[in-house]
């Protein structure tokens, strides 16, 4: 049965309105006043739904080890409350989950989209083996808070946590399911907005926060996100110094030799096109592919604006063209340093260079 939040009875709320990659089912995209919604998070704060999302936990005295071994993030020594963004790639660096994971005293809790749910689900299963883990799925719901009031954490509260993005400021509150439309309630009675997730999604792609289903593909790897590499102290989704895990090889490979194919980018597009392009249409540069539109949304202070996976080799060509609709390069969504490739230098360094 397909999930619907107890919010969209509320009056104005309107779902997402045709077929999309975006994780948008079940929850409202906004609540009449999109625009609106999205600067009360600018002036103020507000709370929105991701309720939509699922909850696995994996519990048990080998809990770190296991998730250590397995993911991209390093998990097996983090304190209770620790945070981060963790992947789990193939043999070859293909990103196949991507999940926020938070530890508690309970465990590890991670979520992720619904329709990613159940595969990462039976993976972690099939990975038990002797480790003394177990694997279940809690009935918890995802609030997000974004703005920079002070907020006080309704009663029924599970965990939250800060999230380290390049956006405006971000907190998740996990509360039971059964105490979804109560935490709403408490947050709202402490002077936070209701908002849709369209003001979420307008805020998580000026943050350059990807969405796998939207904005990656089956050949993404995790060095086309660049915020996605753990440096200094930012955690990222991928730790550049732990033991083994699948996929690892590449993640070595691109850090230490070379750069990703593409990178992913903030696009700004002309909203004056007769037609705005779909999720997934072709970015083209004198007619040439050259990358892929992902998430798309309207944005109170921007108009129209997208992420996109590009080549490298066109980041540097000018205007490109999506559909109908122009669009431009953020000069600012394009790192100006990846990180040392410690593996190149000394390759230069052997042949004298």
């Amino acid at each position: 049965m397909s999930y619907s939040s107890v919010l969209l009875q509320r009056l104005g709320a309107a779902e997402f309105q045709s077929e999309t990659p975006l994780d948008a089912a079940g929850v409202a995209w906004h609540y009449g006043n999109p625009l609106g919604e999205q600067r009360a998070a600018q002036s103020g704060s507000v709370v929105v739904d991701r309720s939509h999302r699922r909850f696995l936990q994996v519990s048990g005295p080998d809990s770190a080890e296991f998730l250590n071994n397995l993911l991209s993030q390093k998990l097996d020594d983090v304190p209770v409350g620790y945070s981060a963004t963790a992947l789990d790639l193939d043999i070859q660096g293909h990103i196949l989950h991507q999940a926020d994971t938070t530890r508690t005293a309970e465990g590890f809790f991670l979520d992720l989209p619904a329709g990613q749910a159940d595969s990462l689900r039976d993976f972690l299963t099939k990975m038990v083996f002797w480790s003394q883990v177990e694997v279940t799925e809690p009935d918890y719901a995802l609030l997000t808070v974004l703005g920079d009031g002070e907020v006080s954490a309704p009663s029924s509260t599970v965990f939250s946590r800060d999230v380290d993005w390049p956006g405006i400021r971000r907190r998740d509150i996990v509360v039971p399911r059964a105490e979804l439309a109560n935490a709403v309630a408490e947050l709202e009675a402490a002077g936070l907005t209701l908002a849709g997730l369209m003001a979420y999604t307008a805020e998580r792609i000026r943050a350059r926060e990807p969405e796998l289903a939207a904005d990656l593909d089956n050949k993404s790897i995790p060095h086309e996100v660049p915020q996605w590499i753990g440096r200094g102290k930012h955690a990222g989704a991928v730790h550049l110094n732990k033991g083994c895990y699948r996929g690892q090889e590449t993640v070595a490979r691109v850090e230490n030799l070379g750069r990703s194919p593409r990178l992913l980018v903030l696009l700004h597009l002309d909203g004056s096109a007769p037609q705005l392009p779909e999720p997934g249409a072709d970015i083209t540069f004198s007619g040439r592919r050259v990358g892929r539109m992902g998430s798309l949304v309207d944005d109170c202070d921007f108009g129209p604006i997208a992420l996109g996976l590009v080549k490298r080799s066109a980041l540097d060509s000018g205007q490109l063209t999506i559909g109908q609709a122009a669009a431009n390069l953020d000069p600012d969504s394009i790192p100006t340093s990846e990180g040392p490739k410690a593996g190149r230098a000394a390759i230069n360094k052997l042949r004298g260079k």
